[in-house]
């Protein structure tokens, strides 16, 4: 795991984008079973026809838990204090998403020294997926 060098955070900084493969119909299945979340419009295309898509789209929660890497990339997962997000369009199928971070804030509270994240997923078409932010511990 990638640990950043937290005494050189300042306001501005981006995190390295995290691109992801095309979004496949074996990725959805593979996390409907990890996930529990078998809802059939993520997984099977005659039920997504007949409720009105063209087809199968992606499960938000996948599309939360690639924003969820980006941040353990950048630092371990026990300095995340928060995570907040807003979903914001459908990902349809086959979408390339790309994660991407900026540090908005530096400020301590409870003693530690921390900072706060504005965050997006955005699709090959910059159509944006979900907008959020994140608190973590420096």
């Amino acid at each position: 795991m990638k640990t950043t060098s937290t005494t050189a955070i300042e306001i501005g900084d981006e995190l390295q984008p995290l691109a992801f493969p095309p979004i496949s119909r074996t990725t959805l299945a593979l996390f409907a079973g990890a996930s529990g979340d078998h809802n059939p419009m993520h997984i099977d295309i005659d039920f997504a026809k007949k409720a009105g898509a063209d087809d199968v789209f992606a499960h938000g929660m996948l599309v939360m838990a690639y924003l969820g890497q980006l941040l353990t990339n950048w630092l371990p997962q026990e300095r995340i204090r928060e995570l907040g997000v807003r979903f914001t369009s459908v990902t349809q199928i086959h979408a390339q998403l790309t994660c991407t971070g900026k540090v908005v804030e530096k400020y301590e509270e409870d003693g530690e020294e921390r900072a706060k994240l504005s965050l997006q997923v955005t699709d090959e078409n910059g159509d944006v997926k979900i907008v959020g932010d994140a608190v973590v511990l420096l």
